[in-house]
This record gives structure tokens, C-alpha cells and sequence, in this order.
């Protein structure tokens, strides 16, 4: 199964996330928005699949200190623009996994998603 877990390393969320996901020795693979930068292409498909609400991170910091101009304008098709150029304004941590993603840690919602991942797979 190929987990990718999109975050910064910094944030307290996205180390809860990571720890919980290694004391179940559960793999997976780190995307550094800090080092590697966030594909526009890729929020996209998050904001289709989650819708806006979910993704967009309108509790950080960055997001407040955004221009009420560009707010109002991430309501629409800018809003994949600007997280691409702030990922910090992308809700923390985001995990792409066989059959779904995940937004923001919530233990018992990675719970149930990866146990129905376990028991998917032929024995």
C-alpha cells in the first residue's frame, strides 16, 4: 500500500500524524511542502474530492494575514493558485492512500481508513 503523507515537519499536527502512523509500523512516504513545494494540479484534486472547506486551512496564520481581496478570490478557481504559492494555508496534514484521502489527523478516521486497508488485502 503506497501512503503519501503531504505536510510541514515543523507543524505539531503533521508529527502526531507521523508518530501515530509509525507506532503501527504503518510505511510511508513524506512530501515536504517547505523542500518540495505543493502541485497545483494535485490541490485540485484534493479540493474536488474534499471540497474547499475541508483543505483550505483558514485557522493558520497565513491565511489571516492573506489580503481580504485574495480571501474573497479563493473562493474560486484561485484558491489552488495561492496554496500552491502559502502551503501553509493547505489543512495539515493531507495523506493520499490506496482508495482515499485523508485531511487533518483524526485519530479514529485513520483508523477506520487503514483498517479497512488491512483487511482488504488477500492473505
Amino acid at each position: 500500500m503506497t501512503i503519501v503523507l503531504y505536510g510541514i515537519p515543523n507543524c505539531d499536527t503533521v508529527k502526531k500524524a507521523r508518530l501515530w502512523l509509525a507506532e503501527r509500523g504503518i510505511d510511508h512516504e513524506f512530501h515536504d511542502y517547505k523542500k518540495q513545494g505543493a502541485d497545483p494540479e494535485r490541490i485540485a484534486g484534493w479540493i474536488a474530492q474534499a471540497g474547499l472547506a475541508r483543505v483550505l486551512n483558514k485557522a493558520g496564520t497565513t491565511y489571516k494575514r492573506l489580503p481580504d481581496a485574495v480571501k474573497v478570490e479563493m473562493e474560486g478557481d484561485k484558491a489552488t493558485e495561492v496554496m500552491a504559492a502559502q502551503p501553509s494555508t493547505i489543512k495539515r496534514p493531507i495523506v493520499e492512500y490506496p482508495g482515499g484521502l485523508l485531511v487533518g489527523f483524526k485519530p479514529e478516521e485513520w483508523e477506520a481508513a487503514f483498517a479497512s486497508q488491512s483487511s482488504a488485502s488477500p492473505c
